[in-house]
């Protein structure tokens, strides 16, 4: 990044911070963040079909138009087209801008963002952008009591946010630094999830581990069909896959589900914040596991996950699972307590041939006893399992626990399993560890060479892992360092022997001195 950018994105931080502290306390963090969001969202639509129009028309040649200044009903003629191209249509006057100027002056500010919240999602109304529209809105309550008590205390908080987000410096749609949106929203995503704990955290999976394992998943390619997420939070991990190859070359889209109805309204905000066309991008709400909605659209070439670890599920008290293609080739169900290997074995289910898949799993998959070890034998015994590796403790937002990532291929060229022990590769910052680059680097080289490494890495035919009982713990094939002093035991015995000697030596002088001093009485001992 040069200096100009890390300069600016400082700043840019420095303002969001600086937003959260003057409204802390009126809405609890996590709550306020979906506010900033929100209103971000809001500002970046405004502004991203304000600049669409207006270049349009400036390439005709009439240069000095500004679609903020037209009238509504000029602006009318332009719906049909603009909802076909860019999936909504916001009128002039319920432009963010538009709204912001005389909001101090709008004793109804809270209807009139109100109106032009639920206008924007019924411009979608029925055209093909409808799903990615609908309820985008529902996560900013203008009429909330946490602003305030009086409607005029409301506004007076409603008019600061939307000041603070009309001063955030965000560069220009056609000078393609748009991301600094992005920027925003991650630096926010990150920064109530660090404060928010589990709360917060689930939501969000650091960028760093994003990084490591959109790599992963994406070894060897250059384009990709689609990128899937079955537990994609707030869409982080769908979106690296375009910072790392570009969105250009992810043909078909991204694609995810997510059970949390507030989460899968961020993601759906982060897709358009990161310019993410709505066509390209369907996000869908529901249980994955018993309610997949991605039936239509699998297999997928690249697919990315961070699920929640050990969740229920309905497992084996629905009998209709079992018969699911998605979980019937393993022969048992993952247990009701402990959802984990469902996500798996439904990943496995919908990755293309060609694909790869990378999950971050909760370690105790990749030992316990039961339904788990049949279905990690059913990964062995048919070679889907192409790597394991351990992460470092103490990684994730709200969690210290020292995760693994499960690599699946369908398409293996030898009966062996990758185990990595990355669990030295951090660098400690605060109470918590972060992944470097180099770190990263050393990984993915790691995962690329597929070559022993003492005490780091260990390639292991899949019949060693059959005689282990079907164990793909890190620690039962990458042997730990050790690092305690190494001791020469024939020295060490020659050195007591001189210590004892020289101690005898020592005795016998402080013999010789005492009866120097105090000869003793005829036939009495000298005792020491």
């Amino acid at each position: 990044m040069n200096q100009k950018r890390e300069q600016e994105q400082t700043e840019l931080y420095r303002t969001i911070w600086n937003i959260a502290n003057d409204l802390r306390g009126s809405v609890d963090g996590w709550d306020f963040k979906q506010y900033v969001l929100s209103m971000l969202f809001y500002r970046y639509i405004s502004e991203n079909i304000t600049d669409y129009i207006n270049a349009g028309e400036h390439e005709t040649g009439d240069t000095s138009f500004d679609y903020a200044k037209l009238s509504d009903n000029e602006a009318e003629q332009a719906r049909d087209d603009l909802v076909k191209t860019k999936g909504f249509f916001i009128l002039p006057s319920e432009l963010f801008d538009n709204v912001r100027k005389k909001a101090k002056e709008d004793e109804n500010l809270n209807e009139t963002l109100e109106h032009a919240f639920r206008n924007i999602e019924s411009s979608a109304q029925g055209t093909e952008s409808e799903d990615n529209f609908k309820g985008l809105f529902d996560d900013i309550d203008v009429n909330s009591s946490k602003l305030g008590n009086t409607v005029a205390k409301r506004n007076e908080k409603l008019v600061k946010l939307m000041n603070s987000i009309a001063e955030m410096k965000l560069g220009s749609y056609q000078e393609n630094s748009i991301d600094a949106f992005g920027d925003a929203y991650e630096y926010l995503m990150g920064m109530y999830a660090s404060n928010a704990g589990k709360s917060g955290g689930e939501y969000f999976t650091p960028q760093e581990v994003s990084e490591l394992l959109t790599q992963i998943a994406l070894e060897g390619k250059t384009r990709v069909n689609k990128v899937y997420d079955p537990a994609c939070g707030s869409g982080s991990l769908l979106l690296k896959s375009a910072k790392i190859i570009g969105k250009e070359n992810v043909r078909l889209g991204f694609f995810g589900q997510e059970i949390n109805i507030t989460t899968y309204n961020l993601c759906r905000i982060n897709m358009f914040l990161h310019d993410i066309d709505f066509d390209k991008f369907d996000i869908t709400h529901g249980d994955t596991l018993t309610e997949p909605l991605h039936w239509d659209d699998e297999p997928f070439e690249a697919i990315v996950s961070n699920p929640p670890y050990s969740v229920k599920w309905k497992g084996d008290s629905d009998p209709i699972l079992i018969n699911d293609p998605r979980f019937s080739p393993a022969g048992v169900l993952a247990p009701k307590s402990k959802a984990d290997l469902a996500f798996i074995m439904h990943s496995l289910s919908w990755l293309a041939t060609n694909g790869t898949a990378a999950i971050v799993c909760f370690p105790g998959v990749m030992y316990r006893d039961g339904a788990e070890k049949k279905i990690r034998q059913y990964l062995i015994d048919n070679n889907f399992i192409d790597c394991v590796i351990q992460l470092p403790v103490n990684l994730f937002y709200g969690t210290s626990i020292a995760t693994c990532i499960m690599v699946l291929k369908k398409s293996k060229t030898e009966n062996s399993t990758l185990f990595i022990d990355a669990s030295k590769e951090f660098l400690k910052v605060t109470n918590s560890n972060k992944l470097t680059q180099d770190n990263i680097d050393n990984i993915l080289k790691a995962y690329i060479d597929r070559k022993d490494i003492d005490h780091f890495v260990k390639l292991v035919p899949n019949g060693e892992i059959e005689k282990e009982d079907y164990n793909l713990s890190v620690s039962a094939y990458v042997e730990q360092e050790d690092l305690r002093e190494k001791i020469d035991i024939v020295a060490l015995n020659a050195e007591i022997e001189q210590i004892v000697a020289r101690e005898q030596a020592l005795r016998e002088e402080i013999d010789k001195i005492i009866a120097e001093i105090d000869p003793p009485a005829d036939g009495q001992e000298v005792k020491v």
